[in-house]
């Protein structure tokens, strides 16, 4: 049997914590610390830019849904494109995820360092960047579940708060709650500053970057389907809920906001989640918002150090990465491709020693970068297993990617377009610098490395073999 599909993880992941990362994830420190950025970038026409770039994350996800319900693994991108694209893409896309969580990671435990400062303004940020990497990778150490648990909470949390702010921001928009009973309406939206297309297409296309940042994470379900305890069944419900989650959490936030505040003035009010909690007189809103902001930061280094570990696991499945990556400790943890994963982040430690004030901008670029390029393959992926399949096999599909292929092509035409607005802004062009660098360093890893001569048929006799392993290690976790 083919190793890019067997793997032998403990499912120890409930519905529950599916459901909390799925929602986690769309949830990241975009909302909280770079919604004023991106309001001022795009004025009210941001609502669009969340919707548009929501839209397309969901028919990804979709696609996602689609292969990973047939083939439930860890290293879910990487086995799939080894499978249905070739053992080349596989390749790239499995250490370019990997790559890009860990760049991802650096920049949270960067967050992590400034967000201590409000306490703690004397603090060297490299210090909680060091806790918070020590900490978070000692919980992925010890089980599965207890990535879930802490997961689970990490995004109650947020969820929480946002569920306050749109509560008590509505009371306030309808009720003057907070402003002597008086109204406040939601004409700001409108009136303010040149009216709901002020930034014109300019500001609405460089928005879109930022848009695309806040949703890292959101593939993560993906990352998660080997490790579900009932996949067949809390892989749908998660992403059939995201879009939804998207419009309440994100573009409901941002309503609520610019609805109470002129779009120009936000920039100048610090976090617009703390002065809509200063507003109602709670005077430890700040605190609040930075707490709820400090645990997001520690929501995306935890599910970083787990994704880069299972991308690492499921490479050495492949044989595309040292075999020692593959090995598994008495709890079912890939515990090498753990260690090693959290040794990386050190450099984000190290680079919050040498340069604290311009890591942050850096490496989300990157970060940004390769992400948009995994999302890519995942649509591509699900294009060619469709075509792998016939139509009686199509008709009896589980969870159908809806509007096959025009969705398709409608995502990585989404994607392309952000790339290419990555190069009109000075912050983001490093970006595109780094990348044509990391792909000739694969290219030249992998041929270099005589992989091109290893190439792995995956025959169906062997999917059948792989799928029958797979439930019955399901079967036997469940029961």
């Amino acid at each position: 049997m083919s190793s890019v599909f067997k793997e032998d993880l403990r499912r120890g992941l409930k519905e529950r914590h599916i459901q909390l990362i799925a929602l986690g994830g769309a949830i990241g420190v975009g909302l909280f610390y770079g919604s004023a950025g991106a309001i001022q970038m795009a004025g009210p026409l941001l609502l669009i830019s969340y919707m548009v770039g929501g839209v397309a994350m969901f028919f990804m996800m979709r696609a996602l849904g689609e292969v990973a319900l047939a083939y439930p693994v860890s290293g879910s991108f990487s086995a799939y494109a080894h499978r249905f694209i070739s053992p080349l893409f596989g390749y790239l896309t499995g250490w370019t995820y990997w790559f890009a969580w860990i760049v991802t990671c650096m920049a949270e435990i960067t967050a992590v360092g400034v967000y201590t400062h409000f306490w703690w303004p004397d603090l060297p940020q490299w210090i909680p960047a060091l806790v918070a990497v020590v900490c978070m990778s000692s919980i992925n150490f010890l089980a599965v579940g207890l990535y879930g648990e802490f997961e689970f909470w990490f995004a109650l949390i947020k969820v929480c708060t946002i569920v306050a702010m749109l509560v008590l921001g509505g009371a306030m928009i309808l009720f003057g709650l907070g402003n002597g009973g008086i109204a406040i309406g939601i004409s700001n939206l409108w009136t303010t500053g040149g009216g709901f297309f002020a930034k014109g297409f300019s500001g609405f296309t460089m928005s879109l970057v930022i848009v695309s940042f806040a949703y890292i994470g959101i593939e993560l379900v993906g990352v998660t389907a080997g490790e579900a305890q009932n996949p067949d069944k809390s892989l749908p419900r998660a992403i059939d809920k995201i879009f939804w989650r998207i419009l309440v959490f994100y573009v409901g936030a941002l309503f609520v906001i610019m609805s109470l505040y002129p779009y120009d003035q936000i920039g100048t009010i610090g976090s617009p989640f703390v002065a809509t909690f200063s507003k109602l007189g709670i005077p430890a809103a700040a605190g609040i918002i930075n707490f709820v902001v400090l645990t997001a930061a520690l929501s995306s280094c935890n599910s970083g150090i787990f994704s880069t570990g299972r991308m690492l696991y499921n490479l050495s499945q492949q044989g595309r990465a040292p075999a020692a990556f593959g090995k598994l400790n008495k709890r079912k943890l890939p515990i090498n491709a753990l260690v090693v994963s959290s040794l990386m982040m050190l450099v984000g430690v190290a680079l919050n020693y040498l340069v604290p004030s311009e890591v942050f901008t850096y490496v989300t670029s990157i970060a940004t970068s390769g992400t948009l390029f995994t999302w890519g393959i995942i649509v591509v992926v699900q294009m060619r297993y469709r075509r792998s399949l016939t139509s009686q096999e199509v008709a009896k599909l589980k969870y159908k990617m809806p509007f096959y292929p025009i969705a398709n092509y409608m995502v990585l035409g989404f994607l392309v377009f952000v790339a290419c607005a990555m190069a009109f802004d000075e912050n983001n062009r490093i970006a595109l610098y780094v990348a044509p660098v990391w792909v000739v360093l694969l290219l030249a890893s992998y041929y270099g490395a005589g992989y091109h001569r290893k190439l792995e048929r995956v025959e169906s006799d062997d999917l059948a073999q792989s799928c029958s392993a797979e439930q019955e290690i399901l079967s036997a976790d469940v029961s």
